[in-house]
């Protein structure tokens, strides 16, 4: 790998805020929305975010793979692919609800190496490499200190779907016991974790491109982000992040093996 880690950072912080810069033509319009099999609605704004930024990635790293939401997997033989979803939280893009972002990371194998997140509504950006901290509108990010649950603000993305890996009763009790509980979910949960403004974010239900490029964020601002089984990736299909301080005692009221 030639690129230093620092440069990746700043090259997924750019791939970043050009899918958010295209995204933000389209908010607040007419746009029009449909149904992908799922059911989840895409926008010719997601579309358009992301073909720009995979044309933007294979023109300045042509070697390496690209893993979309909207158009799959192109391989590569770097052995570095980028992971993208070029509008997370499509639900709040179509409905004027500034709560959505364009989320970039760069993955070699299963380690991330470096991620961005622009919030192109609200005018930030965060982005972190591994040993090159964590960065919100370039000053440095960090979690808070909150180490109560009961001074805590914990968010999750919805709590009405809480999937196998999440204790209905047990998430319950948490949300009672939090200071304030709301569902702030999808990326921007993790942005206010990373900068302290709140302390739990939990994904009953994530893909890769939901959350790969959170890792690092959430690690490299001092907090902790592991799957709900307690293992440290992005790649179970579920995702945990607090600050350090609640780190051991939310898993653990969570029924989770930290």
């Amino acid at each position: 790998m030639s690129e230093s880690l620092e440069a990746l950072m700043q090259a997924a912080q750019e791939a970043a805020r050009l899918a958010g810069r295209i995204a933000l033509q389209h908010y607040r319009t007419n746009i029009a929305v449909d149904l992908k099999g799922d059911g989840s609605p895409v926008t010719e704004a997601d579309r358009g975010a992301e073909r720009a930024v995979r044309d933007w990635i294979s023109k300045r790293f042509p070697n390496d793979g690209i893993f979309g939401e909207e158009f799959g997997e192109r391989a590569g033989t770097s052995g570095r692919r980028w992971v993208l979803d070029p509008i997370d939280g499509t639900k709040n893009f179509v409905r004027g609800v500034p709560l959505w972002g364009s989320l970039v990371a760069v993955v070699e194998d299963e380690l991330i190496l470096a991620g961005a997140a622009c919030f192109a509504a609200v005018d930030e950006t965060i982005s972190a490499a591994r040993g090159c901290g964590a960065w919100n509108n370039n000053v440095r990010a960090a979690v808070s200190a909150v180490d109560d649950v009961r001074s805590a603000t914990v968010l999750i993305t919805d709590d009405r779907v809480l999937g196998p890996f999440l204790d209905v009763p047990l998430w319950n009790a948490l949300a009672d016991s939090a200071a304030v509980y709301r569902t702030w979910g999808d990326c921007f949960g993790y942005l206010l974790v990373a900068t302290g403004r709140a302390d739990v974010m939990v994904d009953p239900r994530a893909n890769l491109w939901d959350v790969a490029c959170f890792q690092p964020i959430i690690e490299e601002a001092g907090g902790v982000f592991t799957d709900l089984l307690g293992v440290p990736t992005a790649f179970g299909g579920h995702a945990i992040a607090t600050n350090s301080a609640l780190a051991v005692s939310v898993r653990a009221q969570l029924g989770i093996d930290s």
